[in-house]
């Protein structure tokens, strides 16, 4: 069995749905700050929720495209572990906010066909991890957290510089399977983990975590 398998809880929004991640054994919590996320926290808000953190829960905050101004801001009032840029960032972007905040940073790569693989050799230059991702439909009003997947046998034994987590559509129900397929060894859920958009389930956080984390490699 593959415990060893990371999992992140992104889009909390609620005190009790970050101990519950804790509890049932995710690695890193992610809080988005991002305006058209229903899932989306001021960083006074997500200051709270980070205290609330319990040790061993790693604080990620979502950005898309954001400012220095708005990332001064975020990191000024939130103990964080890492930042996870989920907009247009160039490899040029990512390795200038590394070095502005001091924080590991995860940059987001969608994908749809082999032809958005290059993207991730050329940021897994640059970030410290990768988030392999869904691309969005074209006019998308989110980058992620769509529930949507993509054909995980374009990354079925692949493996790039920096670790990867593998995103996009995943539910407890899905989940080891995505992993025997990809080897993915950390996955992302914030949709297949909700009751309604935004509304985490903590039943559907335990069945997730526990799904991931029990999946078989090669099985």
């Amino acid at each position: 069995m593959t415990s060893d398998i990371a999992v992140k809880i992104c889009g909390l929004t609620r005190p009790e749905h970050v101990r519950a991640a804790a509890a049932a054994g995710a690695t890193y919590g992610g809080f988005v700050f991002f305006e058209k996320s229903p899932r989306h926290l001021t960083p006074a808000q997500a200051r709270a929720l980070a205290l609330e953190a319990p040790p061993g829960l790693a604080k990620v905050a979502l950005v898309v495209n954001a400012s220095d101004a708005d990332l001064d801001e975020i990191t000024a009032q939130v103990p964080l572990d890492m930042l996870q840029l989920h907009g247009r960032e160039t490899p040029q972007r990512v390795a200038e906010l590394r070095a502005r905040y001091g924080l590991p940073v995860m940059k987001a790569v969608g994908v749809a066909t082999e032809d958005d693989l290059p993207a991730l050799e050329e940021y897994g230059r640059v970030a410290d991890q990768l988030l392999v991702d869904a691309k969005p439909a074209e006019g998308a009003a989110l980058p992620g957290g769509n529930g949507l997947s993509f054909d995980w046998r374009l990354i079925s034994g692949r493996r790039w510089p920096v670790p990867w987590m593998l995103a996009g559509g995943l539910t407890p129900g899905n989940v080891a399977a995505a992993i025997r397929l990809t080897g993915a060894r950390q996955v992302d859920v914030s949709s297949g983990v909700e009751s309604a958009p935004g509304q985490k389930d903590e039943a559907l956080i335990r069945a997730f975590v526990a799904a991931a984390k029990g999946a078989v490699q090669g099985g």
